[in-house]
């Protein structure tokens, strides 16, 4: 029997707080259902740094429908990419 891709039923993130700015959402993996939908394998490709209080937080949130206009999509879920030419379009327009 072939193995099938499987896609994630939730992907993984840190959130990381910035004085005077937004929230970052940091994506750092993905959680996989088991076959026999009882849990859940988290894989991830980095781990969360503690906070002040050593406490590690991971958020698991449903994946967004990639379709979806890069205008629907929260500040915090954009790339790192994306993020910095929004901020040096802000930048041009001053």
């Amino acid at each position: 029997m072939m193995a099938q891709t499987q896609q994630p039923a939730y992907r993984a993130f840190t959130v990381i707080k910035r004085e005077g700015q937004d929230e970052y959402w940091l994506p750092i993996g993905a959680a996989f259902p088991h076959q026999s939908g009882d849990g859940f394998n988290v894989i991830l490709q980095a781990l969360p740094i503690p906070n002040a209080d050593g406490q590690c937080k991971i958020v698991l949130r449903p994946p967004k429908d990639e379709q979806h206009d890069d205008n629907d999509r929260r500040p915090q879920e954009r790339s790192n990419r994306e993020e910095n030419d929004r901020r040096k379009g802000q930048r041009r327009e001053r």
